[in-house]
């Protein structure tokens, strides 16, 4: 008893702190908040974009110079040998060295660092964009299915009420006694299907928890019903996330052959040391320049070219194929969805209202003693399923409409563009 009164005090203090979340039916729009703030998935690409900016910063920055230490001229035979004094030339030297790639190259390799970038930027976008059409999707499978299983808890209540009717009439001696059993063998019925319309709920459940992080996640409010203008998700399309990654891999090979190329070029090393001798000879100091000598371009340089520009290729194709078949894609799912609004409409419009008027006119005729209870429970199984198919075919729409706005709208600061 105690607990109870002291659950509405900590409840206050529980939700300050970390770690702890008191479980609430989510709107549509929350869902997505937090599936795009707490997916490991997005976190997970967001680290790895900051990955690429941090190695970005080395990108095309000068090697570190090498620090060159040694003994020259130390002789090994004859009479000075194994002596530091004996040979005049015999030195301790330490000396720098530089190495100063060309420019060319390292303008490349900066260019390659960016289009890392732009490409992990565009595997977070293109995840995004996935977990909030798999946390939009989850939220409206849900919604339904609870509408669906609501919709025939609805009909079971109406048996039970029928079964009062039927037990009045055994006693009047009215009715038969094999109709007592009518309203429970359609109830038993009814029952296998709202197991598996309870079983739709709990995997939507399951679903939505995965991406929300809520253990006990549930809906509340309405869907939303965005509109499908085929114009505007046409002129969208070069700016989805998945073409945008691709855009960011053709630069990145377009700056692999760079770097092919600026191989042709030399680089070059500046070296300095300091030679110390035996205090009787005196010192030494001495400077050099090194420059590659690219000679044999043919057998070196000039294949990597050639597989350079060949990657090249391939990522421009790659783009063109991923663009031709996001088109495709988007008149197929177009299509679904006009179909399936065709479907809704001929449900609302024809289906339930035939089957309302069938199970109206079946309960009056069994009612005045012109029809027996089985084909009136018939009936009323009729409408209860026309009434759930309904609702299915209003998910269909429901789920066609978002599934294409977040595919085929690009995503602006986290939203899908209107």
């Amino acid at each position: 008893m105690r607990l109870i009164i002291l659950v509405p005090l900590l409840a206050p203090m529980l939700a300050t702190v970390p770690g702890v979340a008191l479980a609430e039916p989510l709107p549509f729009d929350a869902a997505i908040e937090r599936a795009s703030q707490d997916a490991p998935s997005i976190q997970a690409g967001a680290a790895g974009v900051e990955a690429k900016r941090s190695a970005a910063v080395a990108a095309g920055r000068l090697p570190d110079p090498t620090l060159n230490v040694g003994i020259d001229n130390f002789p090994v035979s004859g009479p000075p040998a194994f002596s530091f004094t004996a040979e005049s030339m015999t030195m301790a030297r330490i000396g720098v060295e530089q190495p100063f790639p060309n420019p060319a190259k390292r303008s490349a390799q900066r260019t390659r660092a960016q289009a890392d970038i732009g490409m992990a930027e565009g595997e977070l976008a293109v995840e995004t964009q996935n977990v909030r059409l798999e946390t939009a999707l989850a939220w409206i499978d849900l919604y339904y299915a609870k509408r669906r299983l609501a919709q025939l808890d609805r009909l079971i209540e109406s048996l039970d009420d029928l079964q009062s009717t039927v037990s009045a009439r055994l006693a009047s001696g009215s009715a038969r006694p094999s109709q007592a059993l009518e309203p429970t063998q359609l109830r038993g019925a009814v029952n296998d299907r709202r197991s598996e319309l309870a079983a739709e709920v709990v995997r939507a459940k399951a679903r939505l928890a995965r991406f929300t992080g809520d253990p006990d996640a549930d809906v509340i409010g309405d869907p939303p019903m965005p509109e499908v203008d085929r114009a505007s998700l046409i002129a969208g399309i070069p700016l989805l996330p998945r073409l945008k990654a691709l855009d960011a891999g053709i630069i990145g090979a377009e700056a692999d052959t760079s770097l092919a190329r600026a191989d042709k070029r030399p680089d070059w090393r500046v070296s300095a040391s300091y030679g110390r001798r035996d205090p009787a000879y005196g010192d030494m100091v001495s400077v050099g320049v090194s420059i590659d000598l690219p000679f044999f371009a043919k057998r070196r340089q000039d294949p990597k070219i050639a597989a350079s520009l060949s990657g090249e290729t391939q990522a421009r194709l790659l783009r063109a194929a991923a663009e031709r078949e996001i088109l495709a894609t988007l008149d197929g799912d177009l299509a679904d969805h006009e179909m399936h609004m065709q479907r809704l409409d001929n449900a609302r419009k024809v289906l339930v209202p035939l089957a309302r008027r069938r199970a109206e006119l079946d309960m009056a005729s069994y009612a005045a003693g012109k029809l027996d209870l089985g084909s009136a429970l018939l009936s009323s199984l009729a409408l209860a399923e026309a009434e759930v198919d309904a609702l299915s075919r209003e998910a269909d729409v429901a789920r066609d409409a978002v599934r294409i706005n977040y595919t085929y709208r690009p995503i602006t600061n986290g939203e899908v563009r209107p």
